[in-house]
């Protein structure tokens, strides 16, 4: 199932897509007589997104259909929630070749940061480059949902834990961070350092997530991209090693990484597309 937030009814509302459109799941509500949360965060936290997924996988996917919607061009999307409460990245994931992915050492640990969620931003809204930084970078990521609170679980458990995945924008002032390497959480956390995207791939959907490709877009043109399978560090090994860190709680977002950067200058675009039918993400930069 592919969810997605959209502006409804003069509010940001959990939808389900559908062939050309959304349907939110306030008119499924009404017509099913079902009390499903209308909110992203909440339906995600309330621990019943599997319900509607089995809901949608055994029949409600034609009754959305018959319900009709939203058109695509007429949906104004917004980001998949506002506030989570754990944003976490890891970056220098991929791998530039077999080789390379299989001559890392067993005993290697993902290098990890924390953003903010006043980072946060939306579709189509602005990342204002900070006047403090000359060189901003931009990534596209696949982004790792949370569904499930979790804490000290294996890779086999890890995926279970797991709600979806979506498209996500990391941004960095690369030459701050260049100082000094302890300076990479404030590089990270200027206000519209990270794009979010509005739609959400549920992982019976995904399937089997090493196939997901992701790509980054500059201007319109394809930059660079890569599949999760030349991940150094893919999505259930992610969840297990940070749950052994912290309690993972539904609705916490991890970043994993990028194929590779752009540089932003005053009014490019930069784009993520995640492979299996998710909307792409993008958004404009102007100067702060």
């Amino acid at each position: 199932m592919r969810l997605a937030t959209i502006v409804f009814e003069g509010k940001e509302q959990a939808a389900v897509a559908a062939s050309g459109g959304y349907v939110p799941v306030a008119a499924i509500n009404r017509a099913q007589g079902t009390d499903w949360s209308t909110d992203m965060f909440a339906l995600i936290a309330s621990g019943r997104l599997d319900e509607l997924t089995g809901w949608y996988n055994g029949g409600g996917n034609r009754i959305a259909e018959q319900l009709g919607g939203v058109p695509e061009a007429d949906a104004k999307a917004a980001p998949l929630y506002r506030h989570p409460r754990k944003i976490w990245g890891i970056g220098m994931n991929y791998a530039k070749d077999p080789a390379e992915l299989a001559a890392m050492p067993e005993d290697s640990e993902p290098v990890g940061f924390m953003k903010p969620d006043t980072a946060l931003i939306g579709p189509g809204d602005d990342i204002v480059l900070p006047p403090q930084s000359k060189q901003v970078t931009a990534e596209a990521e696949l982004a790792i949902v949370i569904g499930k609170a979790c804490r000290n679980v294996g890779e086999d458990e890890a995926l279970g834990c797991i709600a979806g995945y979506a498209a996500s924008i990391d941004v960095t002032a690369a030459d701050i961070h260049a100082k000094n390497q302890r300076f990479l959480t404030r590089a990270k956390s200027f206000d519209t350092f990270f794009s979010f995207g509005s739609e959400l791939l549920t992982t019976d959907e995904a399937g089997d997530a090493s196939e997901i490709r992701v790509e980054t877009w500059h201007n319109g043109e394809l930059s660079c991209a890569d599949t999760v399978s030349n991940m150094r560090y893919r999505p259930a090994y992610i969840v297990a090693f940070h749950s052994r860190v912290m309690t993972l709680l539904p609705g916490d977002v991890i970043l994993t990484g990028t194929p590779g950067a752009v540089v932003l200058r005053d009014g490019d675009t930069v784009g993520c597309r995640i492979g299996g039918g998710l909307r792409m993400l993008a958004n404009p930069a102007v100067k702060g």
